[in-house]
């Protein structure tokens, strides 16, 4: 079986926005995508915009639910060195929330 060669390595970075189009089609070609088409040419003239993005309602989370006066009260203590600070008790939190993320719900 013959060698492969493979050539020289390049460092890692950014897609070439030009050398994405000319990859994508001849000069002035064009590609359908669904509804839309956009129509492009190697030296990136001519971009149509496709069709805006519509959200759903039901997908919106809403406001998280936050207790304002509570974290206050919290962000005092911490500021004025009353909050108590149990080592035990964070770890306890910390093994506890790893055991739910792990368990099968």
């Amino acid at each position: 079986m013959p060698p492969i060669e493979v050539g020289p390595a390049r460092a890692a970075s950014a897609i070439d926005a030009r050398l994405a189009r000319a990859a994508g089609g001849e000069n002035g070609a064009s590609v359908s995508t669904g509804a839309a088409a956009t129509s492009f040419s190697a030296k990136g003239q001519g971009i149509a915009a496709g069709p805006a993005v519509e959200t759903s309602a039901a997908l919106d989370p809403g406001a998280a639910p936050i207790d304002t006066d509570r974290v206050e009260v919290i962000r005092k203590a911490v500021e004025s060195g009353t909050y108590p600070v149990i080592p035990t008790r964070i770890a306890d939190a910390m093994i506890a929330a790893g055991v739910l993320l792990r368990s099968a719900k």
